[in-house]
């Protein structure tokens, strides 16, 4: 029998698999097509309840079945049921979405709640960069950063968390100024994609489309003050414009 790692275990729950379920897709795996009889046999599910599961698995698009006495079952590819899945989590998404808000907001309107939403303003060097420090350690999948200006104190907060969120997976996409010193971020490019935009106005950082740190600087281009929120419409809105930005910014590597 298939073994299957810890995280496949836990996605396919995620997607709405049930163990039973996971047993038989991945036995059908190996033995591309099967009766129920030997499905129940090669999974180690219990005949009494083989056919309820395949028939699930049918309903989540995971597998297909051939008529005949008696039927055999097949897997359909991983892709396939990964588009089924979507389109039936959609569905089910949007269907408890209009009970939830058709029966829960009026309610919430009727008792006069304003919503409430986390944003703050950080004065002084010292206070926004543990502030970044925070939203960096708590990044786990995606992190944006636009550096309008990098210093070797920026460069040794930045690296090491990068280097980690980059070793589990991660995405890290770093925009810099054209006129940026290659030997100060040389590194960068060691664990990150790095471009270069010609126009930087003010900077920030996104951390997995959550968190949002908005720096601002004064006249003089020195970073006075931060914005930080995890405001979810403001961090999308940030991400937006980061990937807008992104496209048009220039790979390190050509300079």
């Amino acid at each position: 029998m298939l073994v299957i790692s810890e995280d496949l275990r836990r996605a396919l729950h995620n997607l709405g698999l049930t163990d039973y379920e996971i047993k038989v897709y991945t036995a059908l795996l190996e033995t591309g097509e099967a009766t129920a009889s030997k499905l129940s046999e090669v999974a180690d599910v219990p005949y009494s309840k083989i056919y309820d599961v395949l028939e699930s698995l049918e309903k989540k698009g995971w597998i297909g079945t051939e008529g005949g006495r008696p039927a055999h079952y097949y897997p359909k590819s991983p892709i396939t049921a990964l588009e089924s899945s979507r389109m039936r989590l959609e569905k089910e998404f949007k269907t408890n979405e209009e009970v939830v808000i058709s029966e829960l907001f009026p309610i919430y309107e009727k008792r006069g709640f304003k919503e409430r939403h986390d944003i703050w303003i950080i004065r002084g060097e010292e206070n926004i960069l543990t502030k970044i420090k925070n939203l960096l350690a708590d990044c786990e999948k995606e992190l944006l950063i636009a550096a309008p200006l990098i210093t070797k104190t920026l460069l040794t907060i930045f690296l090491p968390y990068i280097t980690y969120i980059t070793s589990k997976g991660g995405t890290v996409k770093i925009m810099l100024p054209n006129d940026v010193n290659y030997s100060l971020v040389k590194k960068l490019t060691e664990v990150a994609e790095v471009r270069l935009k010609e126009q930087m106005f003010g900077g920030g950082i996104v951390s997995d489309s959550r968190e949002v740190i908005l720096l601002l600087g004064d006249e003089k281009g020195d970073i006075s003050f931060a914005i930080w929120s995890e405001h979810v419409g403001l961090a999308k809105f940030a991400k937006n414009y980061f990937e807008y930005l992104w496209r048009e910014a220039e790979p390190l590597e050509k300079k």
